[in-house]
């Protein structure tokens, strides 16, 4: 290329994963800004670093977009039995074995990373708030894309998270140019500064259903005992 040194020359492949990551990050804003409410089955593993040891858990997460205010959520895990509940302005963490029940207020505890999922809320907005690249080769074994975030702002509850976002999602994206899934993503990992890392796969997902407001309420049971920070 006359004029251009050699280490300038754009690599062949280049272009292709540049058109990957920007239909990739369109799919996931695009559909994400149609989300009403979500309603899908999960399975969590989380890494400990610190003790080498990973736990498991799995249940069912709801969540609703409300126009104006935070969004609410509530994780119904079955493995181990508890409840994370939040309807915009408290959040409830519910242990039925210890009958004891947390209350903090919603946002301290997001921002405190106390809810792994909180990055959840804010996909609409990603390439505002994120250092985004293609992780690894860029495909999972399934042929779904992968990307890595990175927070832009320091002082985050997480280091970086890695999102695998649906293929065909992708496909129809390309097709059209519009984003027709409001929730591509097949799972997530978020991993924190100590490289302590949360895996979350999620299936069976259902979106705008319109989910009453009532479901993000918890009634706290007799005889629990009820701490506040």
């Amino acid at each position: 290329m006359p004029g251009i040194p050699p280490q300038h020359w754009p690599h062949p492949g280049d272009g292709g994963a540049a058109g990957d990551l920007k239909a990739v990050v369109a799919t996931v804003e695009q559909g994400y800004r149609q989300l009403r409410d979500l309603q899908a089955e999960f399975s969590q593993k989380t890494f400990l670093s610190a003790l080498k040891r990973t736990e498991k858990g799995s249940g069912e997460l709801m969540m609703k977009m409300p126009e104006t205010g935070t969004a609410m959520f509530r994780f119904d895990y079955r493995k181990p039995k508890q409840q994370i509940v939040s309807d915009g302005r408290q959040v409830w963490f519910y242990i039925p074995e210890n009958k004891q029940v947390m209350v903090s207020d919603v946002k301290r505890m997001l921002a405190q990373g106390g809810v792994a999922l909180n990055y959840l809320t804010g996909l609409g907005n990603v390439s505002r708030d994120f250092k985004i690249s293609i992780s690894g080769t860029g495909r999972d074994a399934k042929g779904n894309y992968l990307i890595d975030l990175v927070p832009k702002k320091g002082g985050q509850a997480f280091a970086r998270l890695q999102l695998t976002v649906a293929a065909p999602a992708v496909e129809k994206y390309r097709k059209n140019d519009e984003a027709e899934d409001p929730f591509p993503i097949v799972s997530s990992v978020v991993y924190d500064q100590i490289g302590t890392s949360t895996t979350i796969d999620y299936s069976r997902v259902k979106v705008n259903q319109g989910l009453g407001a009532g479901k993000f309420t918890f009634k706290v049971p007799k005889g629990v005992e009820i701490i506040k920070p």
